[in-house]
């Protein structure tokens, strides 16, 4: 009998401690349930914009996620005083048990056309509320709000030329004088597809600015010119201008290339190459163009870094006592064993005096590069500022280091025969904006006077 009651009570104590465990789980599920039903975090919102600004039509990417309960709703609106214009609003479905197979991620790109949705020009705030599923706040779900002040401005800047009338010659430089309304953030003149920028001048008040062009020597056609603005919201506008295109004609060269040359500029190029296995022509061809065209785009992106102050003042020099043995935008045939193999185009005047002659700077302004430069051997290339500069090739030596601010007669070094050169010469080059254009103009003061001086001083006054 006792047994039976020690199993009585046995049995009582063991139901006792399961009903026990069984309250516990329940418990710990009903906590786990009320802990996924009420969480409480909230969506996450990103939006996707280029800038603050509406100047046209514009693509707005909106992404929203919840990795818990899932999104509810989005909503995408703009509100400018007072007034409310809805983009984008959308509900999303629950499904499956908590919303497990609901949506957790959603991108939507929005187009936003000020025009169309009748904006006025000032600010505008742009407001993405998203809600997810939680029970939270009376069931509604977590809340999150993104805003965004943006600004509305589909007014194109003013941009207007001040000098009357350009004439410029191919393969020159042209100078205009223009003013920009205050809002402009980059300006300057397009010839054809390439741009060359303008730089403020005479002040601030005067909101003056100067652009140096080039008419490249290559262009086989009349080109189109322009002056063009841009402002902060990207807005952009053009404005003609007077000018007319001389259209000069340049001379034609035959260089014959002998064994002996051939094998002297190889010896400069190739100490130590693997292409010295192939023919001697072969060889100074991929110099003559490939690597030619690589010092070309060097200069272009080395002009990048130019003052935008003018750095130059009056007339520029020309190498003293030296005689023009090439000319600018010479067409040079080049000529082996009879036969023509290849063409080129000379970007400079070259100069002779005797060897090793000193080589002065044309004008003031800050040494660029200094230095070895494929065809045109050891190189300085000075920056005049506003996107001038000028170059000084198959130098023998230089005196003069990178950052330098040298003055109009100082010598930068010594004639030389490096790169391409044939003999002991200097070859003088002049860029404008990464273009080459033709020195001579630049050491005549007649023409500093009517195509420069005379134009800034209508931002000096």
């Amino acid at each position: 009998m006792q047994g039976v009651v020690k199993a009585m009570n046995k049995t009582k104590k063991t139901g006792y401690i399961l009903g026990i465990s069984g309250l516990v789980v329940l418990l710990a599920f009903l906590g786990w349930v009320l802990t996924i039903l009420f969480e409480g975090e909230q969506p996450r919102i990103r939006v996707e914009l280029q800038d603050d600004y509406l100047s046209g039509p514009r693509k707005v990417v909106v992404w929203a996620q919840d990795t818990r309960r899932g999104l509810r709703s989005m909503e995408v609106s703009l509100e400018q005083e007072g007034r409310k214009v809805n983009l984008f609003e959308t509900r999303f479905p629950f499904r499956g048990v908590f919303n497990r197979e609901g949506v957790r991620r959603f991108q939507k790109e929005i187009e936003v056309d000020p025009g169309a949705l009748n904006l006025a020009q000032g600010q505008v705030d742009l407001t993405v509320t998203v809600l997810d599923y939680s029970r939270r706040r009376g069931g509604d779900g977590n809340l999150s709000v993104f805003r965004r002040r943006l600004i509305v401005d589909t007014v194109p800047p003013a941009v207007m030329p001040l000098s009357r009338m350009h004439y410029i010659n191919r393969g020159g430089t042209g100078l205009v004088v223009y003013r920009a309304s205050s809002d402009t953030v980059e300006s300057g003149v397009f010839v054809n597809r390439r741009f060359f920028k303008g730089f403020p001048y005479g002040g601030e008040k005067s909101r003056g600015y100067v652009c140096y062009f080039a008419v490249d020597d290559s262009l086989e056609s009349y080109p189109s010119i322009h002056l063009w603005a841009k402002d902060r919201a990207g807005n952009t506008a053009r404005a003609s201008f007077n000018h007319r295109v001389r259209w000069k004609r340049f001379r034609k060269d035959r260089i014959h290339l002998t064994e002996r040359f051939l094998k002297r500029v190889m010896m400069k190029f190739e100490a130590n190459s693997q292409e010295q296995g192939r023919d001697l022509i072969s060889r100074f061809l991929k110099i003559n163009r490939e690597l030619r065209k690589e010092n070309a785009r060097f200069l272009e992106d080395l002009m990048k870094k130019t003052s935008p102050r003018k750095l130059w003042d009056g007339t520029w020099l020309r190498m003293k006592n030296a005689a023009t043995m090439a000319r600018f935008a010479d067409r040079r045939d080049y000529y082996y064993n009879g036969k023509r193999v290849d063409q080129q185009v000379h970007r400079g005047v070259d100069l002779a005096s005797l060897a090793q002659s000193k080589v002065e700077a044309a004008n003031s302004g800050k040494v660029l590069y200094a230095g070895e430069l494929g065809i045109y051997g050891l190189v300085v290339v000075l920056d005049h500022g506003q996107g001038l500069a000028s170059l000084y090739g198959h130098l023998s030596s230089i005196s003069v280091r990178p950052g330098q601010e040298v003055a109009k007669g100082q010598e930068l070094g010594r004639t030389g025969s490096t790169g391409l050169a044939g003999g002991d010469h200097l070859h003088f080059s002049v860029l404008v904006g990464g273009v080459f254009v033709n020195p001579v103009e630049w050491w005549d003061p007649h023409w500093i006077r009517d195509n420069v001086t005379k134009k800034l001083a209508l931002l000096q006054g």
